[in-house]
């Protein structure tokens, strides 16, 4: 494994995250026996309900008390536990490049991706990988193997921000090849002026009954706009270069951006997703174990 690979496992993160642990959030159809309930019943642990015996069903199943009750066979349904399957999703458009300080938003987004892959491939679910930026350029299919661990840091370690952000095509086209429902888990900057598609994009895996999870990787800059002087900002995917004064454009730069934060937080909390906006600048092991203790408590999962 290289050093670049290497890397992306943070060891303080991987710590105090792992003994959290993460669970589905919905009834989610898995594809083995795992820890999840699944909206199919079979013949498992924890009773669901009754339906009446047909023949060929197991008589081990009956319901002798029900029968003695009311001279009906009925059978004893269970709700199966599965696995679920988190479909990590990872912008490389060129904006996620960026970096004020030591650590880009594309590097702070590779661990975020690697270590949430390492977390549930340890808990036995199945873990899938698209790399994305106008399309789904690469997608590792999903496995609970642990040497899909290993695929996924080498796709992540060889991977390089280029293209521009299209995420709204990319989930709408996700959402038609995926045939089970699971987890979409998506780390972008989430910076994409097509409002219209990523709505729509977002309103597709929900309505397939998929979970989407969004972390925003911003770096510090962009949150604050914090620069003085005469600067040339560097156009990124096909936009000019910027000779100007922050200092004269930085109000109206932050009142856009936060209007586009305000959005996409209520457009998430609206279809039920949850929204987390991530500065780079904040310890990266801080980050992730609060945010998988708030799934596991704060939403009595």
């Amino acid at each position: 494994m290289n050093p670049e690979t290497l890397r992306l496992l943070d060891p303080k993160a991987l710590s105090r995250a792992e003994s959290l642990g993460m669970n589905a959030r919905f009834l989610v159809e898995g594809y083995m026996a795992g820890n999840h309930r699944s909206p199919y019943h079979g013949f498992a642990i924890e009773f669901a309900q009754h339906r009446e015996y047909s023949p060929g069903d197991d008589v081990r199943h009956l319901d002798w008390k029900v029968l003695a009750r009311t001279e009906r066979y009925c059978i004893k349904q269970y709700e199966q536990e599965t696995n679920f399957v988190a479909h990590l999703i990872v912008d490389r458009s060129e904006s996620m490049r960026f970096a004020s300080a030591d650590v880009s938003k594309w590097h702070y987004a590779k661990m975020m991706a690697a270590c949430i892959a390492y977390l549930t491939l340890q808990q036995r679910d199945a873990v899938a990988l698209g790399l994305c930026s106008e399309t789904l350029e690469v997608y590792l299919p999903r496995s609970d193997s642990r040497a899909q661990l290993f695929k996924i840091l080498s796709h992540l370690a060889a991977a390089e921000p280029d293209g521009h952000t299209r995420l709204g095509t990319v989930l709408g086209d996700l959402a038609r090849q995926l045939k089970r429902k699971g987890i979409v888990v998506v780390i972008s900057d989430f910076l994409d002026e097509a409002d219209d598609a990523l709505l729509s994009g977002i309103e597709h895996l929900r309505f397939l009954g998929h979970e989407v999870i969004a972390f925003q990787i911003l770096d510090p800059m962009e949150i604050h706009f914090e620069v003085s002087g005469l600067v040339e900002f560097v156009g990124m995917e096909n936009l000019p270069n910027l000779k100007t004064r922050p200092a004269e454009i930085r109000a109206s730069y932050l009142k856009e951006f936060e209007r586009h934060t305000q959005w996409l937080k209520q457009t998430l909390t609206k279809h039920q997703c949850h929204f987390t906006q991530i500065d780079t600048s904040e310890p990266f092991e801080e980050v992730l174990a609060t945010y998988v203790a708030f799934r596991n408590q704060g939403l009595g999962l």
